[in-house]
């Protein structure tokens, strides 16, 4: 397994050449001569204000809106560099825009908001809607992250997606879906254990039950150790929902047996000697960044049946958040979706599911370097795969209208072929 290594002064002199950021914002519109100033500004301008004045919904015909996403954090938690701040937060959000365009061809805009207020947020943001078409926030702390979340929901008609906690999610069910397939296992009766009880970890959870994993089967642990019905310490009620009766009280105890392990909390906490007392084929994800709960070599040498993911790009089967939410937005913004709903996000991870069992492009082998094809060693696609745009945002326009989320009637034939050529 090859490590890419990058350098200190090979990151930050990225970052600042030729010239400071990620991205910058260019006219889609020729502004060349008088007549092209006089439609882009006044006096032409008023014609299309006057008809979103008369029908909101013409915005999505004459602005940006449509194809228009904030990238929002507060910079509370930043990937796994803890609180940091919201100016801090700004190379990644511009990092996240940057993704949005080149994956997606969507228009993205990052806004760092200096608060730790959940009623400041939630206000602020519910201010910038008739900007935008779809609201991502990122790197916000649990708790506060699920109640902006739920609260945006309720007042905005725009789709709003925590990607630390869905991203994940998704990408890991992905994954989850093809590794049980290849351990000859269903999720419907696998043992799964997931340590790690913040946003990303309650998300996971929450969509594997939403998938049909029972949830009497599915022990979640924190820094206390398991989840248990009856539990006082630490607890609160995110937890409390999603708490189980369990003879286990510790990490290691619930893993006994476990067919999936899956980790979204700190370096080392999983050991060889857990992972040698897990059931046959054992299904490890490791997703703390930058050091996942154990190495790959670690986990194979404890466990030469073991199928292995990090959240890491030197080391095969990454689960990577840039497979989900460009997508997922595409669909969603295409659909004029309200919301994105679990039957969305489980129709994307079906999608790059499926992909990843595909016969793998040229393309992206000689981007990897390497021969790729469906097995242990590859259950989620590469994210240079040039068919994830017309596979996965067709689904989740599909979901949309199936579950009445959608406001866009689409030819899915014609959507899925306009797509293929959109990145061309």
């Amino acid at each position: 397994m090859s490590k890419i290594n990058i350098t200190a002064e090979e990151a930050l002199a990225y970052h600042r050449e030729p010239s400071p950021g990620k991205f910058q914002i260019v006219a889609s519109k020729p502004l060349r001569t008088p007549r092209d100033l006089s439609l882009a500004y006044s006096p032409g301008v008023a014609h299309p204000v006057h008809a979103i004045a008369k029908c909101p919904d013409a915005a999505y015909n004459y602005t940006v809106k449509g194809n228009m996403v904030a990238v929002i954090s507060n910079g509370t938690a930043i990937l796994g560099l803890g609180n940091l701040g919201a100016l801090a937060s700004k190379p990644v959000m511009e990092g996240k825009a940057a993704l949005f365009k080149l994956f997606a061809d969507i228009n993205a805009i990052d806004i760092e908001l200096d608060s730790e207020k959940v009623d400041e947020l939630v206000k602020a943001i519910h201010l910038m809607q008739p900007t935008f078409g779809g609201i991502n926030l990122e790197d916000i702390k649990a708790p506060e992250c699920f109640l902006i979340e739920e609260q945006l929901k309720e007042i905005l008609d725009i789709p709003v997606f925590h990607d630390d906690q869905h991203g994940t999610a998704v990408v890991c069910a992905a994954g989850l879906i093809n590794a049980l397939k290849l351990a000859g296992k269903t999720i419907d009766n696998a043992k799964i254990v997931l340590n790690g009880a913040g946003a990303a970890g309650i998300a996971c959870l929450k969509l594997l039950h939403a998938m049909g994993a029972r949830p009497e089967n599915t022990i979640l642990c924190d820094s206390q150790g398991t989840v248990w019905s009856g539990r006082e310490n630490g607890m609160n009620r995110w937890k409390s929902e999603l708490a189980v009766e369990t003879s286990a009280r510790t990490l290691p105890e619930a893993l006994v047996g476990a067919d999936v392990f899956i980790g979204v909390s700190v370096k080392g906490a999983l050991t060889k000697q857990m992972v040698c007392a897990m059931g046959n084929d054992p299904i490890i994800f490791a997703l703390a960044n930058p050091d996942p709960e154990i190495t790959p070599e670690e986990a194979l040498e404890a466990r030469s049946d073991a199928i292995v993911a990090t959240g890491r790009s030197d080391y095969p089967n990454q689960v990577n958040n840039v497979l989900c939410f460009p997508y997922i937005f595409r669909g969603a913004l295409d659909a004029k979706a309200r919301e994105i709903n679990d039957e969305m996000k489980i129709a994307c991870a079906v999608a790059l599911a499926h992909l990843a069992r595909a016969t793998v492009p040229g393309s992206v082998k000689r981007i990897h370097g390497k021969d790729l094809s469906f097995g242990r060693d590859y259950i989620i696609p590469s994210p240079f795969d040039p068919r994830l745009l017309s596979e996965v945002a067709p689904a989740v326009v599909r979901a949309a209208f199936e579950t009445g989320a959608s406001r866009n009637a689409i030819d899915l034939d014609e959507y899925q072929n306009a797509l293929r050529l959109r990145m061309v």
